[in-house]
C-alpha cells in the first residue's frame, strides 16, 4: 500500500503545471521513472507497429513520448546540479542505466529509422515545412550516430559503450564536486587578509561559520577564522589580492590538481573516455570523435577550428607578450625579485589593473547590488525585445534563494517562465553558471505549452544586513546566461525539437548569450544596472570611464587561455592516443607552448575539473565559445552600425534580432538565421575590434 501511495502521489508524475520542486525527495526518483521507462518502451513498441511515412504518422506519434520524460526525468538531473547530496546521487545513479538504455531503443529502431528515410525520399518531403525536414534530417542523423546500422555484437558494444560513458560522465562530474568540497584553507592570522576585498572577508567568515555550526564563538569578517575554499567566489578574489604569497601558491596548487588523486582521480576515468569515444568512432566508420562532433554542427571540418584557432592566436599573442611585461615591470617597481610563478599572475594583475585603471571589484561591488541588476536587465530586454518580466512568488522552488518570473509580450500576453537561482551554495550546487530548459515550448493540439527555463549562477549571496553585492564580472555572467534563456523563451517554434535551444548547432548556441554580455559595456545601459546598496547613487562617470577603459585589459591573454582549452579538446579528439606514450596533460603542456606566455605548472593536472569536456555537452565542441563569439560580435556590431543611443533604430534592431537568433531556434540552419539578421554572413573583424586586438575603426 504504502508504495501505491508513493507512486500516486509522487511528483515527479505529475503530466502537466510546473514541476513542484519543493515536494521532489530522493525516494520519488526510481519509482517514478521506471513507471516513466516502462511505459514508453510499451507505447514505442506500440507506435512502431502504426508507422506511416507522413509528419502525423511518425514524428508526430513520437513526440508524445517526450512530455513525461519532461516532467518526470529532466527535474532530476536540474536537482543533481543544484541541490546535490548523497541520496540522490544514489538514486538518480540507480535509474540512469535504464533512461540510457531507453534512448538507445528509441535511437536506435529500425522501423523509425525506416519510415523517416522513406518520408525524406516521398512526394510528401516537399510539403513539409523547413522545420519539419531539419527535425527528420536530424533524426535520421542521430540514429546513424546512435549505431543503427550496427548489428550483433558491434550493436551491442556500442550500447555498453553508451552506457559506460553515461556513468563515467556522472562519475567525473561527482568527482569535481567531491574534491572542490573537500579542500578548505583556513587562514587564522588577520595579518594574511591585509588587502582582501571586504566581500572576500565576508564570504571567507561565512564559510568557517558553515563548516563549524558548533563553535561557541563564530567567526567575523574583521577578526576571523577565515576559510578559503575553491569555489570562485572565494578562489578567485583570494589570488587577485591575498598578500602571502605562500598561501597563493598552496590554494592554486589544490585548484589546478583537483580530483587527480586518491579515491576522487578523474585520470582514468579521462583515459577511459578517450578510449570510448575512439571505439565508438571506429565503429561508427569515422576516424576520430571530432568527426561525430562536427556531424551535428555549423564548423564545415577540424581544419577549419584550427584555422581559427591559428588567426586568433596570430591576433593575440603579441599582446598576451605584452601583458606578461607589464606585469613583470609592475613587480620590478615594487622591489619583488624572484622569479614570476603561475600563482602570481592574478594576484599582480589585479595590481597593475588598479595602477593602470584606478579601482577595485570592491570599490565597484557596492553600486551592483542584485536587485537593481536584475531590475536593470529586465529594463534592457524591454528596450530591446519588447518584453515585460513580472515575480511570481507561489512556485514551488528547490531552495528559498531561487525565484520564478514570467516574460510578457508587449501584448501582455504570458510567453515563458524561467526561475533564477543566482547565489553560491558550493555545500550542494556544482559550481560555474549554465541555462537549462525545464520545459520547452511544444503544440499539442490546439495548446501551446509555454517554455520555462533555469538561469542559474553561482555569485556573492547576501551576507547579514548586506545584500548580494556583484562583482563586474558575475554581472557579466548573469547577462550571458539570460542571453541563453531569451533564444529558449522567445521562440515562436511550436516543434519541441527544434523550438528555442534545441535543433541548434552546438557552436551557434553561444551566440545569444555571448551578445546579451557587450551591454554591460554600453554606458546608458550600465548605469541602469547600478544603484549604491546604502545611497541608491549611481556608479560614478568617473568610474564608468575606468570600467569601460579596462574591458580589454589582458584580452590577449584572456584569448590565448581560451584557445589552450579548445585546442587541447580538439587534439584530445583527433591525433590523441589514450594508451600511447603521451599522457593528457603531457599533450596539454605540449599545446600550451603555442599558447601561455608563461609555462603551465608542471604538475598541473586541471583537466582533471574539466567537466565542459569530460561531463559536459563541449567534448570536442569547446571551440564553439570562439565560433560563436565571432557570430555574436558581428550581431553587436549591427546595433553599433544603427546607433546605440537612438531607441527607435535600437529597437527596429532588436526586434530583427529577436524574430530571427532568439525566434526561430533550430527551425533554419545558423548561418540562414544569421544572414536573416545580418544581411549577409559573419565577419572575424568585429570580434577582433571588440577585443582590442584588431583595427580600432
Amino acid at each position: 500500500m504504502a508504495d501505491r501511495n508513493l507512486e500516486t502521489e509522487n511528483p515527479l508524475l505529475a503530466p502537466t503545471g510546473l514541476p513542484d520542486f519543493a515536494a521532489i525527495r530522493p525516494e520519488h526518483i526510481v519509482p517514478a521513472v521506471k513507471q516513466i521507462v516502462s511505459h514508453a518502451t510499451q507505447r514505442l513498441a506500440e507506435i512502431e507497429q502504426h508507422l506511416a511515412p507522413t509528419w502525423e504518422g511518425s514524428l508526430g506519434q513520437l513526440e508524445k513520448l517526450d512530455p513525461p520524460f519532461e516532467y518526470g526525468w529532466k527535474p532530476v538531473g536540474h536537482l543533481f546540479g543544484v541541490l546535490n547530496s548523497d541520496e540522490l546521487r544514489t538514486a538518480y545513479e540507480t535509474i540512469l542505466p535504464e533512461v540510457v538504455q531507453f534512448g538507445l531503443r528509441a535511437s536506435q529502431s529500425e522501423p523509425i529509422y525506416k519510415c523517416l528515410k522513406e518520408l525524406r525520399s516521398s512526394d510528401e518531403w516537399s510539403r513539409l515545412s523547413e522545420a519539419q525536414q531539419r527535425i527528420i534530417t536530424d533524426r535520421i542523423k542521430g540514429a546513424e550516430l546512435s549505431g543503427i546500422a550496427l548489428e550483433g555484437q558491434q550493436r551491442e558494444r556500442f550500447n555498453a559503450i553508451e552506457q559506460e560513458l553515461s556513468q563515467l560522465s556522472t562519475d567525473f562530474s561527482n568527482h569535481v564536486l567531491d574534491a572542490t568540497k573537500a579542500y578548505s584553507l583556513d587562514i587564522t592570522n588577520p595579518v594574511d587578509t591585509e588587502g582582501w576585498p571586504q566581500t572576500l572577508r565576508n564570504l571567507a567568515a561565512k564559510a568557517w561559520n558553515s563548516a563549524h555550526t558548533e563553535s561557541e564563538k563564530p567567526a567575523t569578517p574583521a577578526e576571523g577564522p577565515w576559510r578559503i575554499t575553491l569555489e570562485p567566489p572565494l578562489f578567485s578574489p583570494f589570488m587577485e589580492h591575498c598578500r602571502n604569497r605562500e598561501l597563493r601558491e598552496q590554494l592554486y596548487r589544490a585548484f589546478v590538481t583537483r580530483a587527480s588523486a586518491g579515491e576522487l582521480n578523474n585520470d582514468p576515468l579521462i583515459t577511459r573516455i578517450l578510449s570510448l569515444r575512439k571505439e565508438k568512432a571506429k565503429l561508427l566508420g569515422y576516424r576520430n570523435y571530432a568527426e561525430i562532433s562536427l556531424a551535428r554542427k555549423m564548423a564545415p571540418s577540424v581544419d577549419a577550428i584550427r584555422q581559427m584557432f591559428k588567426d586568433l592566436r596570430t591576433a593575440a599573442w603579441d599582446a598576451a607578450v605584452q601583458d606578461l611585461e607589464d606585469i613583470k615591470k609592475l613587480r620590478e617597481t615594487r622591489g619583488e625579485t624572484s622569479p614570476l610563478q603561475v600563482w602570481d599572475v592574478a594576484f599582480w594583475a589585479e595590481r597593475l589593473r588598479e595602477e593602470r585603471y584606478a579601482y577595485t571589484d570592491d570599490e565597484l561591488r557596492p553600486y551592483f547590488p542584485f536587485e537593481k541588476v536584475l531590475d536593470g536587465l529586465f529594463q534592457l530586454l524591454g528596450r530591446l525585445f519588447e518584453v515585460s518580466i513580472h515575480r511570481q512568488t507561489d512556485v514551488s522552488v528547490w531552495h528559498p534563494d531561487v525565484r520564478f518570473y514570467r516574460v510578457h509580450n508587449a501584448s501582455g500576453d504570458h510567453v515563458a517562465s524561467f526561475y533564477l537561482d543566482a547565489f553560491s551554495r558550493p555545500e550542494n550546487k556544482r559550481g560555474g553558471a549554465w541555462m537549462d530548459d525545464c520545459l520547452g515550448r511544444r503544440k499539442t493540439g490546439d495548446q501551446v505549452q509555454l517554455p520555462v527555463a533555469h538561469l542559474v549562477c553561482n555569485q556573492t549571496p547576501p551576507h547579514g544586513d548586506t545584500p548580494s553585492l556583484m562583482s563586474f564580472r558575475e554581472v557579466e555572467t548573469l547577462f550571458h546566461e539570460m542571453g541563453h534563456g531569451l533564444q529558449h523563451m522567445l521562440t515562436k517554434v511550436d516543434y519541441a525539437d527544434c523550438a528555442g535551444i534545441n535543433g541548434i548547432e552546438w557552436d551557434a548556441v553561444e551566440l545569444p548569450s555571448q551578445f546579451m554580455e557587450n551591454w554591460c559595456y554600453h554606458r546608458p545601459t550600465l548605469m541602469g544596472l547600478t544603484g549604491h546598496y546604502q545611497t541608491g547613487a549611481p556608479l560614478p562617470d568617473t568610474l564608468f570611464e575606468k570600467v569601460r577603459a579596462a574591458k580589454n585589459y589582458r584580452a590577449g591573454s584572456m584569448t590565448l587561455r581560451q584557445l589552450l582549452f579548445g585546442m587541447t579538446d580538439i587534439e584530445l579528439h583527433t591525433e590523441f592516443d589514450p594508451n600511447g606514450s603521451e599522457s593528457v596533460h603531457e599533450l596539454n603542456r605540449r599545446l600550451s607552448q603555442q599558447t601561455s606566455v608563461l609555462p603551465l605548472l608542471p604538475e598541473d593536472r586541471s583537466l582533471c575539473s574539466f567537466q565542459h569536456i569530460f561531463s559536459g555537452g563541449y567534448a570536442a565542441g569547446y571551440y564553439s565559445y570562439k565560433w560563436a563569439e565571432i557570430l555574436s560580435a558581428d550581431a553587436f556590431s549591427a546595433f553599433e552600425e544603427a546607433g546605440l543611443d537612438d531607441p527607435a533604430t535600437i529597437l527596429e534592431t532588436g526586434r530583427r534580432f529577436r524574430d530571427t537568433v532568439l525566434s526561430l531556434g533550430g527551425s533554419r540552419h545558423p548561418m540562414d538565421v544569421f544572414r536573416a539578421f545580418r544581411g549577409r554572413e559573419p565577419q572575424v573583424a568585429a570580434l577582433l575590434r571588440h577585443s582590442g586586438l584588431g583595427p580600432k575603426a
